[in-house]
């Protein structure tokens, strides 16, 4: 159905949205919290289309490296909405470490493997999504409370 070149840009084109849609997730969060509270959900969701190219990645053939972060973006998904949308469980603070451990080892896990599997591809798409990696995680480590401007 696709070439490896179609695969490979239906990859590139996922990991890149993935740190994208975290950096404004995260921004948002650390400058208006109750919105990005409201609008958070989608962060979660859009595990499902990642799912979908998943596997359209597999059924082409490509390496499992390629099309496992949509799998364990879907498992992340599925586990933080029931945990915070669903059972709304406070596990940052103080940390709730039966939650804490599989939520961050899943969050990492599929930013890694959308991230390292760059490298295979294009070494500069690895810089790219290694600063958009960097940006995410500022901005994430700095959003977890609401700031004063958030009323």
């Amino acid at each position: 159905m696709f070439s490896l070149g179609d695969l490979e840009l239906i990859y590139v084109i996922t990991a890149i949205l993935f740190q994208v849609v975290l950096i404004i997730h995260f921004a948002l969060r650390k400058w208006r919290f109750e919105t990005a509270m409201r609008y958070g959900p989608i962060v979660y969701a859009l595990s499902i289309p990642a799912a979908i190219v998943s596997i359209i990645l597999f059924s082409g053939g490509a390496h499992w490296g390629f099309w496992v972060g949509g799998v364990i973006y879907l498992i992340w998904a599925i586990f933080g909405y029931i945990v915070e949308y669903i059972k709304k469980i406070e596990w940052r603070n103080p940390i709730r470490w039966s939650v804490f451990g599989p939520y961050i080892t899943l969050y990492l896990a599929t930013v890694m493997f959308y991230w390292w599997p760059l490298a295979n591809i294009n070494k500069s798409l690895w810089y790219v999504a290694a600063l958009l990696f960097v940006m995410s995680t500022i901005l994430n480590a700095t959003s977890h409370k609401r700031s004063s401007t958030n009323v």
